[in-house]
């Protein structure tokens, strides 16, 4: 009688965000991280960092390949020098692999929508969708893809402004915007961020009328953070099993 072929164990989960020196912006962060183990007790769930806070997501996913495989969630909206560069170092070593960032995705538009409705958004009122911004024109294509799904729940125009690294920048949106104005209508802006912080603040200082609330706490976000990580997981874990000679663990 042969031994039974060990399989690979289920990938730990490193759920890695930017960091932020906000309080309440760090506790909104920490319960996406919370919301997932929950929703999966059975994973291992960790939290990671690119800047200002750690545990670095290089050390994250380093300590996590002592005992199994390795499957980096950036807590990010979308591509940029974060996911390109520090992220895909810390998973430059076999049994790791990094998921994309959480956007676009249609459940973001459901939970700004309803940011926008709890603000008290009006039929005259204008709305522009302030993104952190990058350099990466990737980045950019993905929020405008997000406008243009928010644009279509709300049946209006939304504009788009970014508080660095692209055009136009928020206060130029919001400007913009209030221009067009509708008589009894004002400049709404709808929060396309992840949590309190330093963008956010920048946001309110941009001269709108109404700023939405972050995107986290929400429970969808922990869907989406589940749902990038079993893509990745169904692509990586045959040549993970390969690698290690056994069987593939049955997907999450």
């Amino acid at each position: 009688m042969t031994d039974p072929v060990p399989t690979v164990p289920a990938p730990v989960l490193v759920g890695c965000s930017h960091g932020t020196d906000s309080v309440t912006g760090r506790a909104a962060i920490r319960s996406i991280v919370d919301d997932v183990a929950r929703l999966r007790p059975d994973l291992d769930v960790r939290e990671a960092f690119v800047d200002v806070q750690e545990p670095e997501v290089a050390d994250v996913v380093a300590d996590a390949l002592a005992g199994a495989p390795a499957v980096v969630v950036p807590l990010l909206l979308s591509v940029g020098f974060h996911t390109k560069v520090d992220v895909a170092a810390a998973v430059d070593r076999p049994g790791a692999a990094a998921s994309g960032p959480l956007g676009p995705d249609p459940r973001l538009v459901d939970i700004l929508a309803d940011r926008l409705d709890a603000a008290g958004l009006r039929d005259a009122d204008a709305v522009v969708l302030a993104a952190a911004g990058s350099s990466d024109p990737a980045a950019a294509d993905a929020v405008r893809v997000v406008a243009d799904g928010l644009a279509r729940r709300l049946g209006r125009d939304v504009a788009v402004g970014f508080g660095a690294g692209a055009h136009p920048r928020v206060p130029v949106a919001v400007a913009q915007a209030r221009e067009g104005l509708a008589p009894g209508g004002r400049v709404v802006v709808a929060s396309y961020l992840l949590a309190p912080g330093y963008f956010l603040d920048r946001v309110l200082e941009a001269g709108a009328d109404v700023v939405s609330d972050a995107l986290a706490p929400d429970p969808r976000l922990a869907q989406i953070v589940l749902d990038r990580y079993a893509e990745v997981r169904g692509t990586a874990e045959s040549g993970w099993s390969a690698a290690a000679g056994a069987e593939p663990a049955r997907p999450a």
